[in-house]
C-alpha cells in the first residue's frame, strides 16, 4: 500500500521551500485502529507527508530529476494531535541548498548519492501541531517513478494542470 500525504502543494519556491496540506478524513484507513473510538492522524504519517513534501521540492528544484528519500529524523517535537475533519498546513525548507541539482552529476551509484536536509513545521487553524528536522538521500526519480508522470502528478497538485 501507497500513502499520497500531499493533496494539494499551495506554494513553492525552487531550491528553497514548499508549503502545502493534508486532509484528514473520516475515511482514511490509518484511523480505523489509531486510536479505537479516538481517531488520531499517526504522527509518524505527519512525519511521511513532510518528506513527500521534501521529495516535490527536490524534483520540481530539479526539473523531475531528483527525489527526495527519508533516512533519519534529526528532530521532532508534537504540540497536540492532527484530527478527522482538520486540515494540516505544512511548511518545509531546505536546510541546504539544492541550486544546480539538475544534471550536477552523471554519476548514479549509491556511492554518488547526495544527502539533503530538511525543516519542517505543520500547522492546524494556525496552533502548531508538529515541527520536525529530518535528513536522507537524493536518488535519481526515473530510479522510483515514471519522471513525466511525477510532473503531471504534480501540475495536478499545484493546480497548474486543471483536469
Amino acid at each position: 500500500m501507497r500513502y499520497l500525504l500531499v493533496d494539494r502543494v499551495t506554494k513553492w519556491n525552487a531550491g528553497e521551500s514548499i508549503n502545502g496540506v493534508k486532509n484528514v478524513a473520516m475515511t482514511e484507513d490509518f484511523l480505523e485502529f489509531h486510536f479505537p473510538k479516538s481517531p488520531v492522524m499517526p504522527g509518524v504519517l505527519l512525519l511521511e507527508a513532510m518528506a513527500q513534501l521534501a521529495g516535490w521540492l527536490r524534483a520540481a528544484s530539479s526539473d523531475f530529476g531528483e527525489w527526495f528519500l527519508l533516512q533519519r529524523v534529526d528532530k521532532c517535537k508534537f504540540y497536540g494531535f492532527a484530527l478527522p475533519g482538520d486540515q494540516i498546513e505544512i511548511e518545509v525548507k531546505a536546510l541546504d541548498s539544492i541550486d544546480g541539482i539538475a544534471g550536477a552529476s552523471a554519476d548514479t551509484s549509491p556511492a554518488a548519492a547526495s544527502t539533503a536536509s530538511f525543516s519542517a513545521v505543520g500547522f492546524v487553524n494556525g496552533k502548531k501541531k508538529v515541527v520536525a528536522e529530518f535528513s536522507g538521500i537524493v536518488t535519481p526519480l526515473g530510479e522510483l517513478e515514471e519522471m513525466e508522470e511525477q510532473r503531471r502528478f504534480f501540475n495536478i497538485l499545484t493546480r497548474q494542470l486543471q483536469l
